[in-house]
């Protein structure tokens, strides 16, 4: 049997007021999602462990079954693996946020969502002006970049931007959490300071301002670590014995290559509600035909939670739904009203089983990530469905899963 994940970042929520006191997956009630909850099995999945940061890096390395007590090492080396950033004994890698400070405070923390195109200019630039022997910056994805420190010490304190929209931003630069850091929190801090000064006047800023748009305006660096120590999936799963990861963020990219998967690039790939669902959709069918696992991860909602947009989330639910699930399912299995799932028949030659989940919360109320259990659903043909009807944050709790963590998830995915 092959699997694959089918990630909506960011997808729970809590219960608004508005929407009937329900939360976001239960009013959009996605057709396909929830028929295979119907379908299938469900639970409820800790993806961020006791006494750890609710991030992506966090979730998405736990639902794919790392300890998070043995590899954790923040987003920075992450992003590292995925951008081909060799990071030698003594590098620490830091994520690099593009953000838009406005007065004195942090307006957001993707400078508007500034395009890649941009970003390059800025980070060259940076790197022309700041980089050295010790400080080298890297271009990522769109807001998304690297700092990497020679001699860094990861012990310092960061607070990730997307937390803090709104906040004054001096309160928040890095501090040590032990002495001997105190070097490296006071050079990113001069770092910050500097690049504020350089990119209020760099040309693509200028430009942007001018057409109404939010300036990249200063760095962010926050998650830093060293090369995480982690095992290929194909060593501990012996039923993967070659699989990829389809993203449009660095962080997922990072993730899938040091999980030994194979990345595969999308073409209109974005990471925001104008992704390319049916391009990912269609790479993940074809990858299904040679890899035993696939790993499909949409950013769309994570973002739209981030900027505090409701309606715009409903919609990347629905998009989710019907420009994803929809076409990877009827790829594999055929037309939903067609479907006989006590004799389902596989298109692709073998049974596929599926899983979707979001990685974390990301409340439109918050605009943030929360800690908080996330539902799921796992569908394998011949399996006995249990009772649950859809796939949302109440409904779940009482599906035959119980609530799972560690490498839970992971196993019930792949004991067939």
């Amino acid at each position: 049997m092959k699997h694959i994940i089918i990630l909506g970042d960011g997808m729970a929520d809590w219960k608004v007021e508005s929407l009937g006191n329900k939360t976001l997956l239960q009013y959009a009630n996605p057709t396909y999602i929830n028929a295979l909850a119907r379908m299938g099995r469900c639970g409820m999945l800790k993806t961020v462990p006791d006494g750890f940061h609710p991030g992506s890096e966090v979730a998405n390395s736990a639902i794919l079954g790392y300890d998070q007590e043995k590899v954790y090492e923040g987003r920075g080396p992450l992003e590292a693996a995925s951008i081909g950033v060799e990071l030698q004994p003594g590098d620490m890698a830091i994520r690099c946020n593009l953000i838009c400070i406005e007065g004195d405070h942090i307006k957001n923390h993707s400078a508007g969502h500034l395009t890649t195109e941009e970003a390059d200019q800025l980070i060259q630039f940076l790197q022309e002006k700041l980089g050295n022997d010790k400080v080298h910056f890297y271009t990522g994805i769109q807001y998304r970049h690297l700092l990497v420190i020679k001699g860094g010490d990861k012990r310092i304190s960061c607070t990730p931007p997307h937390d803090v929209p709104g906040q004054p931003w001096e309160p928040l630069l890095v501090k040590p959490e032990v002495p001997e850091a105190q070097t490296t929190a006071e050079l990113i801090n001069d770092l910050i300071r500097k690049s504020q000064t350089l990119l209020s006047n760099h040309p693509v800023n200028i430009q942007r301002v001018k057409q109404g748009k939010d300036p990249a305006n200063s760095i962010w660096p926050w998650a830093g670590g060293y090369r995480p120590n982690m095992t290929p999936l194909t060593t501990t799963y012996p039923a993967i014995k070659r699989g990829a990861v389809i993203t449009a963020v660095d962080l997922l990219r990072g993730i899938g290559k040091l999980a030994g998967l194979r990345c595969i690039d999308v073409e209109g790939a974005t990471g925001l509600y104008n992704t390319n669902y049916e391009g990912k959709a269609q790479a993940a069918v074809e990858a299904l035909k040679t890899d035993d696992f696939v790993y499909l991860h949409i950013e769309a909602s994570d973002e739209a939670g981030h900027d505090g947009n409701l309606e715009l989330k409903l919609r990347t639910i629905d998009y989710l739904d019907q420009r994803a699930v929809k076409p990877i399912f009827e790829a594999i299995y055929g037309k939903l009203e067609d479907f006989d799932p006590e004799h389902p028949h596989s298109a692709i030659g073998e049974d596929v089983a599926i899983a979707i989940l979001p990685d974390h919360p990301t409340p439109v109320a918050h605009r943030t990530h929360t800690n908080e259990p996330v539902p799921f659903l796992i569908y394998k043909p011949g399996v006995k469905p249990d009772d649950v009807q859809t796939l949302d944050e109440d409904a779940c709790k009482a599906g035959s899963y119980g609530l799972l963590q560690k490498d839970e998830f992971m196993n019930a995915l792949m004991d067939d």
